[in-house]
C-alpha cells in the first residue's frame, strides 16, 4: 500500500472515529423532563364545534417536545413529556411530588388560580419552574407573584386592552356590557371597564345575565333563544357595540344575531381577543398549523398553542444558555437575552417584574383573524407590547428587584 493510500486510510479512520464520538455524545445527551398537569375533563361549550378533545393542550405539548428534540439532536439534548391529568387541586399538588420523583424539572400547569398557586408553592420546594397556561387572573400578575411561576397565558387585562384598542381605533367607543353571573365573568367585565377607562371607551350600560341552571342545549333551544335574547337586550342605552363577558359559557354564544339593535358583538363572543386562532396563518403560522394538522388530524386550538409555547420556552432557554442546570436555564429565560418565536410577528419576551410573557393578541371571529393588537398609535416608552395588560407601575410585584 502506498503512502498516499495509507494516509487516506488513516484520515478515513479519524473521520469515522469523530463520527462515533459525536454519536456517543448524542447518546449521552442531557435529558430534560417536562411535566404537564391538565384537567382530566374540560368544561363543555355551548357550540358543538368547540367541544374539547381529549388531547387539547397535550397535543401542543407533544409537538413542542418534537420541535425541541429536532434541535436537541444537534446540541446533545433530549426532551421528554410527562402528562398528568387531574380532577382537583389536591391531585395537582400530589402530581408535583410524582413528577419530581420522575426527574421532571419543569411543569406546565393548565389549572385555575387557586390550584396553580398550590402547585407553584409545592414546586418551589423542589426547585421546579412552573408555567401557567390556564389562569388569566390579574391578581397573579399584580399581587400573588411567585419566583418560580411564569405566565404564558395572557391576563384578562391583556385580552381586554387588546379588544379596547381596536374598538377605539374603529371609533366604536360606546359599549353595552353584558355580563354573566359567575366570578370569572365578573372578573372579565372588570377588565373591560378598566380598558375602557384606559383607552377612551365608555360603558354606557351594564346588564347581568343570571345563570339559573338547566340544560345547555335542548331540541327547542334555538326557539327559546330567538324569543328571549332580543327581549333581554332591548331598550339599552345608545351603543356602538355589545361587549360580552361570559367566560363560564352560559349565554355568550347566543348573543350574535339575537340582539335587539343591529350591533357588532365582541368579548367572549363574536370578535374575541385570544392568544391563538386555528385560522391564524401569518408570520409562518400556517407552517405550524399544517404540521399540527398532519400529526394530530385536527386544527391547533389555543390550549395547544399555550402548551406549545411553554414547552418551547424550556427548549429555547436550554439551547441558548448551553446548560442543563435548572437554575441556569431559569436565569437565562428571565434575562434580557431570552426570546421566543411565537408566530405573531415579533419575538416574545418576559416582563421581568411579574414574569408575564409579552405577546401580541389576536382578535378573531372563529373564521378569520380580523386584526392583531397592539394597534397602531398606542405607544409605550419601552415596549409597545406593554400597552396590553398591567404595566410595571400598576403591579406590586417586583421579581426583578429581589
Amino acid at each position: 500500500m502506498g503512502h498516499a493510500s495509507r494516509a487516506l486510510r488513516h484520515l478515513t479512520l479519524a473521520v469515522v472515529g469523530c463520527a462515533f464520538a459525536a454519536v456517543s455524545a448524542v447518546a449521552e445527551a442531557d435529558e430534560f423532563r417536562i411535566g404537564y398537569i391538565h384537567p382530566a375533563e374540560r368544561e363543555l361549550t355551548l357550540s358543538l364545534i368547540d367541544r374539547p378533545r381529549e388531547d387539547f393542550g397535550t397535543a401542543g405539548a407533544e409537538l413542542a417536545i418534537a420541535d425541541n428534540n429536532t434541535t436537541g439532536r444537534f446540541t446533545g439534548q433530549t426532551y421528554v413529556l410527562d402528562a398528568v391529568p387531574v380532577g382537583e387541586a389536591a391531585e395537582a399538588v400530589a402530581a408535583v411530588e410524582r413528577l419530581d420523583a420522575a426527574g421532571v424539572g419543569w411543569i406546565v400547569a393548565d389549572l385555575g388560580a387557586e390550584a396553580l398557586l398550590e402547585v407553584a408553592d409545592a414546586a418551589a420546594e423542589r426547585d421546579m419552574l412552573v408555567f401557567n397556561v390556564g389562569a388569566p387572573d390579574d391578581d397573579l400578575r399584580l399581587r400573588d407573584c411567585r419566583e418560580n411561576l411564569v405566565h404564558v397565558i395572557p391576563s384578562r387585562a391583556m385580552l381586554a386592552d387588546a379588544l379596547a384598542q381596536y374598538l377605539v381605533w374603529k371609533k366604536w367607543p360606546r359599549w353595552f356590557l353584558v355580563t354573566g353571573s359567575h366570578p370569572e365573568d365578573q372578573a372579565y367585565a372588570a377588565a373591560i371597564r378598566r380598558a375602557a377607562d384606559r383607552f377612551g371607551g365608555r360603558v354606557v350600560e351594564e346588564r347581568v345575565f343570571a345563570d339559573t341552571g338547566g340544560a345547555r342545549t335542548t331540541d327547542t333551544g334555538h326557539v327559546q333563544v330567538q324569543a328571549r335574547m332580543p327581549v333581554f337586550l332591548q331598550n339599552a342605552s345608545a351603543h356602538d357595540v355589545v361587549v360580552v363577558a361570559d367566560e363560564s359559557e352560559v349565554f355568550g354564544t347566543y348573543v350574535p344575531y339575537h340582539t335587539w339593535d343591529p350591533r357588532p358583538i365582541a368579548g367572549t363572543a363574536g370578535l374575541e381577543p385570544t392568544v391563538w386562532s386555528s385560522a391564524h396563518e401569518q408570520w409562518g403560522a400556517v407552517q405550524l398549523q399544517n404540521r399540527f394538522l398532519d400529526r394530530f388530524g385536527r386544527r391547533m386550538e389555543k390550549e395547544d398553542m399555550l402548551a406549545w409555547m411553554a414547552v418551547r420556552m424550556v427548549g429555547e432557554a436550554a439551547t441558548r444558555a448551553g446548560a442543563a442546570e435548572r437554575q441556569a436555564i431559569a436565569d437565562f429565560m428571565k434575562g434580557p437575552d431570552f426570546q421566543l418565536a411565537g408566530f405573531k410577528g415579533q419575538a416574545l419576551t418576559l416582563r421581568p417584574w411579574n414574569q408575564q410573557l409579552r405577546q401580541p393578541i389576536l382578535l378573531a371571529d372563529g373564521q378569520q383573524v380580523v386584526t392583531v393588537s397592539p394597534q397602531e398609535g398606542f405607544l409605550h416608552p419601552s415596549s409597545y407590547l406593554d400597552t396590553l395588560g398591567h404595566d410595571r407601575p400598576e403591579s406590586s410585584c417586583s421579581l426583578d428587584r429581589g
